[in-house]
C-alpha cells in the first residue's frame, strides 16, 4: 500500500514539461475591451415604499406614489407630508445645496398624455411641499413630470403585467447632490 501511494505521489508531484507549440504556429493577439458599468447600490425600505440610490455624489430618494397620493390624484396625503419632511431633513443634512430635482413618474396605465400631465402635477405638488420644508436651505427646486418614459422596473414581464413593478414605477424622485 505504501509503495503504490509513494508512486502516486511521485507522479503527481513530479514536474511535467509544458507542451511547446509547433514552430510554425502563429496567431493574432487581440485586446479584450469590455464596457464597465457603474455599480449602483439601492437601499429600499422594508415596506418597499421608499428607496435611495447614490451614484457618485448624486443621491436619488424615490417615494412610491401610493404613499404620497390617492389613485389618479395629485393632492398630497397627510402621510405624504410626514415622509417629505424626512426627505427634506436628509437634503438639509447631506445636501451640498444647489438644484434639487423633483421628478414625477407613472406606470404604463392610461394614455401617454394623461401620464405626463399626472406626473407633472404630482412633481409640482411635492415641489410646493418641499419649498416650505427647505426654506433657507440654499436650494433651488425644479419639478418635472416624465410620465411612463422612465420606468424603474419593466411594467410587463413575460408579456404579462407585473403589478409590483408598476407600483414601483409610480413614484416621485427627489434628486440632489451630496456634500463631499
Amino acid at each position: 500500500m505504501f509503495r503504490s501511494l509513494s508512486v502516486a505521489l511521485a507522479l503527481v508531484l513530479s514536474p511535467t514539461p509544458a507542451p511547446s507549440p509547433p514552430a510554425d504556429a502563429t496567431g493574432a493577439v487581440e485586446d479584450l475591451v469590455l464596457p464597465v458599468e457603474d455599480i449602483i447600490g439601492e437601499v429600499e425600505s422594508l415596506d418597499g415604499t421608499e428607496s435611495e440610490t447614490k451614484q457618485g455624489r448624486q443621491v436619488t430618494v424615490a417615494l412610491t406614489s401610493d404613499v404620497l397620493f390617492a389613485l389618479d390624484k395629485w393632492q398630497l396625503t397627510a402621510k405624504a407630508r410626514q415622509r417629505l419632511s424626512q426627505v427634506a431633513g436628509k437634503v438639509k443634512a447631506d445636501g451640498a445645496g444647489g438644484v434639487v430635482k423633483i421628478e414625477g413618474h407613472t406606470d404604463d396605465q392610461g394614455s401617454e398624455a394623461y401620464n405626463v400631465t399626472l406626473s407633472q402635477r404630482r412633481a409640482q405638488a411635492v415641489e410646493a411641499a418641499m419649498r416650505g420644508l427647505l426654506a433657507g436651505a440654499g436650494v433651488t427646486l425644479e419639478a418635472r413630470g416624465y410620465g411612463e418614459s422612465r420606468p424603474k422596473r419593466p411594467n410587463m414581464v413575460d408579456g404579462k403585467p407585473n403589478e409590483k413593478n408598476r407600483a414601483q414605477n409610480r413614484r416621485v424622485e427627489v434628486v440632489f447632490t451630496a456634500k463631499q
